[in-house]
Parts: C-alpha cells; structure tokens; sequence
C-alpha cells in the first residue's frame, strides 16, 4: 500500500498535507495545522502520518520514520495525549518545552497533541504562547472534533484541515485490501462501526468484539420492567470491563513489541538502561489509558444504544432508510410499531443525555442505571396511559 492508502475517505486532506510535507509545497507549510473530524473519521492516523512525512528527509525515507513515528520513538516526535478528560497545565508546559529542541535526525521537529478540544482555557493559553513565537523548525498538529472545541485565538494561528465522515464502501475497502478480511464481513463491520474506522477494524478482526455489541443489542431489546433495566445496566458494566481489558491488553502487548524493535531491542533481551526512559513513558501512557479504558468502552456502548434506538425511530417513522442494526430488523420493527415515534425519540434523547453525563465525570454504571430505569420507567407511563 502506498504511504496514504490507510486515510480513507479525505482526499482532498491528504492532497493537502501532502502539499505542504513536499519540497515543492514548502512555502505553504505551516507552523500550525488543526486536523478536526467526527470520531472515527482518522484524525489521529492522519496527524501521525504527517509527522512522518515531515520528519522524514526525503520520500524514500517515510516508511521507515513512519514505524517510529507510530510506536512514538521517534527523537522528532512529541505527541501528548491524555487518558483522562481534561489535558492538564503541567502536561502542556512539558509538551511546550520539547518544542524548542531542534530536530535530531529529520527535517522538522513535529507536536501532536491528541484530543486538543480536552484542552481547557489556562491549558490553552499555555499553548497559545508557544504558538505565538514558534521556533523555526517545529510543526504543531492539533486533533479535535471540531474547530468550535478550541479557543478562537489558538484557530487562528493554526491552518485547518476538516475530515468528513468516510463511506461505509471506503472502510470496506480498506480493511479488505490492508487486514485481508472477507468483503461481506468488512462491509458489516463498517456499517456496525458507523463508519468508525479504529471500531470497524476490531469488529471485524475480534470475533470477541463483534459477540460484546451483540450482546449490548439483545440486551437492550429486552428491556421492559424496571427488573430489566437494572439487569441490562449492570450486565452491560460487565461487557464493557470486558471489552476494555481486552482492548488494552492487545494494544500494550503491540505497542511494546514495536517499540522494542525499533530501538534495535531483541525479543526476551535485558533493556539497556539508556533505553529504559523511552519504555518507562509508554508504560506511563499504557496504565493512564488502562484507566480511562472503562469509561470508553460505556461510550461504546451507548454509541451502539443509539444506533438502535434511531434504528426504532426511523421505523416508526416510515423512513425506508438502511438500518444499522440490519440483523435485528424484525424486533427492531416490532418495537416501533409498540413504541411508536414519540418514545422512540425519547429514548434517543435519553442516550444522548447518558453520553453528556459521561463526559462530565459521573460513574459509568449509574449512568447506565439512569438510562435504562428511563426506559422502563417511559414504558410503564405508556402502559398507564392506555
């Protein structure tokens, strides 16, 4: 595959960066770039293999930055991320001292800060100064939904380039030619995903992955009774413990033996001490994200809710749009036709809410606790009303 074949769906992105990253499109770089899409749509990917491209000496030398560039061990690349919700005003000065080092073997210095819209507003104007008086040869790139998630003043130093939301044929695609998975599983993957590349991907490779969102399915679709609500919520707690452990486990081990070999270290050989430093930091980020895994993996969840519950909505609307959920249709009909449009849309506002919840901290398993006790309880009002 060539160097970009893996950024799916955003052409005229990669023209662009591509642009700036080549010899010719040097006048045209930017000190700052802002990399904005919807989850899933490959923000971070896109950043990282930007880095790479401008690290990178010249084009023959890419692919071989690029392996560094993803196990982060590359000495021209700093990139901050953060497994908690807000990024904090220590980790942006440290990120924002690494930014006047020159570069050590490429051609720029390169800052990718993950998650930016996590950036409050003193973490920002941390930001801000650097931004301001950036040193020559360093490259910020920024990641966020959105440019409204960031302050006006750090948007307008930086140069924008916005994701779409990739085809469902796109992912497809990709994960057919690049994992070599069967078409008509990636082409379910993709759609399950919502067209979430990282999640299709695990679908579509972990039949574990693809068992746990069944399992949120049918659970959901068997809640009527306050009984049933607790059940759902705390089964679902259960799933997500699960696919989070699962998911950190694989990356952990994938991440370490990368990193390993790319400082040159053999499989089950002592780490020379002037090595340890390098393994000691993606061991820190390793157990930060194990600690947010948990409240990712409810995310997911409620992520696959509301397909089902707009799959409902659109039923009992009459839409005749494809649904998500395409292997649950028959109940997923049923319950629209029992529901009707009204509580559809409200359970589709109860999950949103859930989501909202989440993001400010609340526990994960009252948050699923209030969703489904909502849904019963909108149940038993309906029955009261007949």
């Amino acid at each position: 595959m060539g160097f970009w074949d893996e950024i799916v769906g955003q052409p005229a992105a990669v023209q662009a960066l591509e642009r700036a990253a080549s010899a010719e499109g040097a006048d045209e770089l930017s000190h700052a770039w802002l990399i904005t899409g919807p989850p899933g749509s490959g923000r971070s990917n896109l950043a990282l293999r930007f880095a790479a491209a401008l690290i990178a000496r010249e084009p023959a030398e890419r692919d071989a930055v690029w392996q560094q560039v993803r196990s982060r061990t590359h000495p021209d690349l700093a990139v901050l991320t953060t497994q908690k919700l807000l990024i904090t005003i220590d980790e942006a000065r440290e990120i924002v001292t690494t930014a006047y080092f020159s570069p050590a073997t490429g051609r720029h210095r390169v800052i990718v800060i993950e998650d930016a819209d996590r950036m409050p507003e003193r973490t920002s104007n941390v930001l801000l100064k650097a931004l301001e008086e950036p040193p020559e040869r360093t490259v910020w790139v920024l990641c966020a939904p959105s440019e409204a998630d960031l302050l006006p003043t750090i948007r307008s130093r930086a140069r924008s380039v916005t994701l779409v939301t990739p085809s469902l044929a796109d992912i497809a695609r990709l994960l057919h030619e690049r994992d070599g998975i069967d078409l008509v599983l990636a082409e379910r993957a993709a759609r399950l995903s919502q067209s979430h590349i990282g999640m299709a991907r695990r679908l579509a490779c972990e039949p574990e992955a693809m068992a746990r969102r069944e399992r949120t399915i049918e659970l959901a679709l068997a809640v009527d009774t306050l009984g049933d609500a607790m059940h759902a919520a705390a089964a679902l707690g259960k799933v997500a413990e699960a696919d989070a452990a699962a998911f950190t486990e694989q990356l952990d081990a994938v991440e370490r033996e990368e990193a390993l070999r790319n400082l040159g270290v053999a499989a089950g050989a002592a780490i020379p001490p002037k090595l340890r430093a390098q393994l000691r930091n993606l061991e820190e980020d390793q157990t930060r994200r194990t600690k947010r895994s948990l409240r990712d993996g409810i995310d997911r969840i409620l992520t696959d809710l509301l397909s089902l519950y707009r799959d409902v909505l659109l039923s009992a609307l009459g839409a005749g749009l494809e649904l998500v959920n395409l292997e649950h249709q028959t109940r997923i009909e049923a319950l629209a036709a029992r529901w009707g449009a009204e509580r559809a849309l409200e359970a589709v506002s109860m999950v949103e809410q859930a989501r909202e919840r989440l993001g400010r901290g609340v526990t994960p398993g009252l948050v699923l606790e209030a969703l489904f006790a909502g849904i019963a309880r909108q149940g038993a009002e309906s029955m009261t009303h007949q």
